[in-house]
């Protein structure tokens, strides 16, 4: 019997992790998963393990090059010199012992997913170990070693002959997706992001839509710095429901990062769980629209791993799942076991209390400053409509 929704998950995801201090921190899956736990909203047998991808499915997008580099650096053996060509050994992505073994579980953990999914063995796949999107072809980038969203695309592609549709919320520009498909026709990106002018990696303006075959299939919409929910929800409404009947896709795949947050460190957006609740219900909607409910989903971005990602990427299953309407206080047994080992007050709730943050002063000039970039990405689809 085809399921409603799977959960791909085995501790062995945590081995993707580049040093103690590292921003990118992938115990935010076992406090995610520990939070559906303690709310009775997942069972054991809705959990599938990742499987590794082979060397023949990292190089449908990376170099053979990059591949060889990427293991002999999680064995000790490539020189920082070389290793900093491919983009290794940064202050970004560090090198650590088992990196190609980790970073292959991750993409396979994707391809997991689509196989569910494209087999109709389930709707809807999340895996959260996934949405590295920073990752170029022969090239690291932003914590980002293989790009499982990329491998997964040209897998869905070459197995399964489907036209993907891939949106990405996270506050970073999702560039290396961008770049692997932007000649590619049968591949439609769509990036909702913070604007590039103070953020890495700088990427994703509006005049960003294809090359060749591919041109109008890339779609842009860089959000001012202090965006706050209503302009953020707006923007993204708007642009999914008329780039999904655009493009009438076979399958969706959403990056889900969580970084637009007003408690993450390293972005200037300031959203609320709001956005986090409604993302993956439009979501839902859309791939039940066009695609027959066929949706796959990763995690991506979001360095607040106490306070903002398990709420936010608990609401992704919860959609998949038809329970969105959880809310209220969060479930006293998870504050009680995890609040001793955070180092942040752990939040009440499910939602953001009001006047969580201080007042924008400029949130009339960006709501406005948002809804014209919003006018001018969609503006060529809105031609071809008439």
């Amino acid at each position: 019997m085809k399921k409603e929704a799977v959960f791909v998950y085995s501790d062995q995801l945590l081995s993707y992790k580049f040093s103690e201090n590292h921003p990118f921190n992938q115990f935010r899956l076992t406090l995610t998963l520990d939070l559906l736990r303690k709310i009775d909203k997942i069972q054991e047998s809705d959990i599938v393990p990742p499987r590794s991808a082979t060397k023949e499915e990292l190089q449908l997008i990376h170099d053979a090059a990059y591949v060889e580099a990427v293991q002999k650096a999680g064995s000790g053996e490539l020189s920082l010199d070389i290793a900093e060509g491919y983009g290794l050994g940064t202050e970004d992505t560090p090198m650590f012992e088992g990196m190609h073994e980790a970073s292959a579980l991750l993409v396979g953990g994707t391809l997991t997913a689509a196989d569910w999914v494209m087999q109709e063995k389930a709707a809807h796949a999340l895996h959260l170990g996934g949405g590295l999107h920073h990752g170029f072809r022969g090239k690291a980038s932003g914590f980002c070693i293989y790009n499982d969203s990329s491998v997964a695309i040209k897998y869905l592609q070459e197995k399964y002959q489907a036209r993907v549709l891939y949106i990405d919320t996270d506050a970073h520009h999702g560039d290396g997706v961008q770049w692997s498909f932007y000649d590619d026709p049968d591949v439609c990106t769509l990036s909702i992001h913070e604007t590039g002018r103070y953020l890495f990696p700088g990427t994703g303006n509006v005049n960003e839509r294809g090359q060749g075959k591919g041109y109008g299939f890339s779609f842009n919409l860089p959000l001012d710095a202090f965006t706050e929910d209503e302009s953020w929800l707006e923007a993204y409404e708007t642009s999914i429901w008329e780039v999904a009947d655009f493009f009438k896709p076979d399958v969706i795949l959403t990056q889900n990062g969580a970084d637009a947050h007003f408690y993450d460190p390293l972005t200037h957006l300031s959203a609320s769980m709001n956005i986090y609740k409604r993302i993956p219900e439009v979501a839902h909607q859309v791939a039940h629209q066009y695609c027959d409910g066929r949706w796959i989903a990763v995690g991506g971005g979001g360095y607040d791993i106490w306070r903002v990602v398990p709420r936010a990427w608990a609401y992704i299953w919860l959609a998949m799942t038809r329970h969105s309407d959880v809310s209220g206080p969060l479930p006293k047994a998870w504050l009680e076991q995890w609040q001793p080992k955070s180092p942040v007050q752990l939040p009440a709730e499910w939602n953001d209390p009001p006047g969580a943050y201080p007042a924008i002063p400029r949130k009339p000039e960006i709501e406005e400053k948002n809804r014209l970039t919003l006018e001018k990405m969609l503006y060529p689809l809105r031609q071809h409509k008439k």
